[in-house]
């Protein structure tokens, strides 16, 4: 496999599936069997999850709520959401661990970096939830600070959207695809990949990113084996 430990960022919304709202257990169920086929090569999987399919703390501000109660409640969601997952995976007979940035200690371990990396040294899976445990910073400033304290190889995005196009291809018949692309490139041309945060602490760590579809049956597999499958960003 050309990368030993990796970071799946997740949204939230991808758990939605078909639905309007909240999460859809076939999905998760997809998503489950995808990560087991990896991690019974051997590949050590971190994710992070965002929780936009049950709350976003911007939404709330943006309609009057305080940012800080907002953002606290978006923290909840992706507990809930990491809860799912850690579901799906163990009903595939994979051993999974979740770890909160916020003490939940009834359902959720507090996030310890050693107690982390040594989970993934024993081949499981460690969700990590609650974000940075603090407001403000969004899920994508928690996969890429997540990333670098483990020592990742890299983040996997999984989005619907099969890499990194010049425009939003959904939107943009003529948009076009880049296999790859430098950091530089990305802030040049405006492109959005992660928040501005992220992508820059991810820059300055030299983490590469890889942007791909997600939803596709058998493209994590193929990315981790080094096929070229999505976008990647690096230096």
């Amino acid at each position: 496999m050309k990368y030993n430990r990796i970071l799946l960022k997740l949204s939230g919304e991808a758990l939605m599936g078909n639905r309007q709202y909240g999460i859809d257990p076939e999905r998760l169920d997809d998503y489950a069997r995808e990560i087991k086929k990896i991690t019974d090569l051997g590949v050590q999987v971190a994710i992070v999850i965002g929780g936009g399919n049950i709350f976003r703390g911007v939404a709330g501000a943006s309609r009057g709520m305080d940012r800080v109660q907002g953002d606290h409640m978006g923290m909840l969601a992706t507990v809930i959401n990491g809860l799912a997952l850690q579901s799906a995976l163990e009903d595939n007979q994979v051993p999974t661990r979740l770890q909160s940035a916020i003490k939940i200690n009834e359902v959720a371990e507090p996030f310890i970096r050693r107690k982390a990396i040594r989970h993934l040294e024993k081949g499981r899976v460690v969700i990590f939830g609650g974000g940075t445990g603090n407001p403000y910073f969004t899920t994508d400033s928690a996969a890429v600070l997540r990333a670098i304290e483990i020592g990742a190889d890299v983040i996997l995005k999984g989005t619907r959207v099969d890499g990194i196009y010049t425009s939003d291809p959904e939107k943009d018949s003529d948009a076009t695809k880049f296999d790859y692309i430098s950091f530089d490139d990305v802030i040049k041309k405006g492109l959005k990949v992660m928040d501005t945060t992220a992508f820059t602490l991810s820059q300055e760590n030299e983490l590469p990113i890889i942007v791909f579809d997600m939803n596709t049956q058998g493209n994590l597999y193929k990315v981790i084996s080094g096929e070229k499958i999505g976008t990647k960003v690096n230096i």
